[in-house]
């Protein structure tokens, strides 16, 4: 089993940053791809971005591509998402998630956080 911890969400401005955190504690961090999910109300889930094992590979949604950025750190078992000139369809809860394959289908992800609400005002 792995535990996932989100935090660093909040109300922002459009064009504003956030940098949002997720803690896994459990089975080793450093076996996993990490990915980051976003659910707006009313919609499905949707793929954010995802981090390979190592870090040394980064796929990123259309949608946020060179906006976000997700990296990670196996010493801290921690990975981040920075997310910079936010906009108001940014909103939504954000999820981190863990995989044991290299995906970016929702349905391929074993362990989720909670979530952290991101609400960009315009």
């Amino acid at each position: 089993q792995v535990q996932l911890a989100e935090s660093g969400g909040g109300l922002v401005q459009a064009g504003g940053s956030l940098r949002l955190s997720c803690v896994a504690s459990g089975r080793t961090f450093s076996n996993y791809n990490m990915g980051w999910f976003r659910q707006a109300p009313g919609q499905e889930r949707e793929f954010v971005a995802r981090i390979s094992r190592s870090g040394g590979a980064t796929t990123y949604a259309d949608s946020v591509k060179g906006r976000f950025f997700i990296s990670r750190d196996n010493a801290k078992n921690t990975m981040y998402l920075r997310m910079t000139s936010l906009k108001p369809e940014d909103t939504a809860v954000y999820y981190c998630a863990a995989s044991a394959i290299a995906t970016t289908q929702r349905s391929g992800y074993d362990y989720w956080g909670q979530g952290t609400q991101v609400t960009v005002s315009s």
